[in-house]
């Protein structure tokens, strides 16, 4: 029988004597010269800079999103909207909120926001607007203008209320986008959005990066997603619609609450508290001279 230690001591000779060959094979082939066209380093095709511009493609989705909108006699969705709120941690908390929106033209609109949060109710007539708190069984009425725009507006100037979806609701929606139009393109197309295919476009208006996701067929609005260019912390605001009505009948009470007339009287004005969580309308944007 053959040991055990010599068997694996005639191994390591042998390999030994085989890398020993192999070094000696290799130094004794002649060096190959590189070629001097390969020496040089070919420099690599710097990346085309982006240039800012706006895409006609990208501007008549949007006006064909807001035509539809516009166009529309009565309107009714639902809009979940997810907002971004400092944290003392650093990283932010994201809030949400869900309402169910009835709007008439030219002057009847029915906002009744469910949570998170306390739930809140919104009527307006045409004569007059009101802001009712369910939980707290209290109500603020004020005399309203009579378009839906002007009462929106008198109401965020008045009492500090504010709809992110306020821009699908106005007259014309295309004349916010387009007084601070900037950058608009066109991304590509989604099947993930609304349960349907949806055109992506990206757009800066004011001091606002928008993208949203408009349904190819129909050419409703499905997300929305918003960052302000003026908030150092980049945070984010998604808007997400969904069950559309447009042009449906819509009752007569529709814009009535039956539970107002019993609740507390309180000041149609800003709430008490300050630097909560929340959303508003982004600045007016003011264009600078010769622009």
């Amino acid at each position: 029988m053959i040991n055990e230690r010599l068997l694996l001591r005639a191994t390591f000779v042998a390999l030994g004597l085989l890398l020993s060959a192999n070094g000696i094979a290799q130094q004794s082939q002649p060096a190959q010269k590189t070629p001097k066209a390969a020496a040089k380093r070919v420099p690599k095709a710097a990346a085309p800079t982006f240039q800012a511009g706006i895409e006609p493609r990208a501007v008549d989705l949007l006006k064909g999103a807001s035509a539809r909108l516009a166009a529309a006699r009565t309107m009714a969705f639902t809009a979940v909207v997810s907002y971004e709120s400092p944290s003392r941690l650093g990283p932010p908390l994201v809030y949400s909120t869900k309402s169910q929106v009835v709007m008439q033209r030219p002057d009847k609109l029915k906002i009744v926001t469910l949570g998170d949060g306390p739930p809140s109710e919104f009527y307006y007539d045409g004569k007059s607007m009101m802001a009712l708190a369910p939980a707290e069984n209290l109500v603020a009425v004020a005399d309203a203008p009579p378009t839906i725009d002007a009462a929106l507006q008198k109401a965020y100037d008045t009492a500090a209320i504010y709809f992110p979806f306020t821009d699908v609701i106005v007259t014309d929606p295309y004349k916010d986008i387009a007084d601070g139009l900037k950058t608009a393109f066109y991304i590509g197309q989604s099947g993930v959005v609304g349960n349907t295919t949806t055109d992506m476009v990206a757009y800066v208006t004011g001091d606002v990066f928008v993208q949203a996701w408009i349904g190819t067929q129909d050419k409703l609005p499905r997300r929305i997603y918003a960052v302000y260019l003026n908030d150092r912390t980049r945070l984010r605001h998604v808007l997400e619609l969904s069950n559309w009505e447009l042009d449906a009948a819509v009752p007569a009470n529709a814009f009535v609450s039956a539970s107002a007339a019993s609740a507390a009287r309180i000041a149609f004005e800003p709430p008490d508290a300050k630097g909560g969580p929340g959303m508003k309308p982004p600045p007016k944007f003011k264009p600078a001279k010769g622009q």
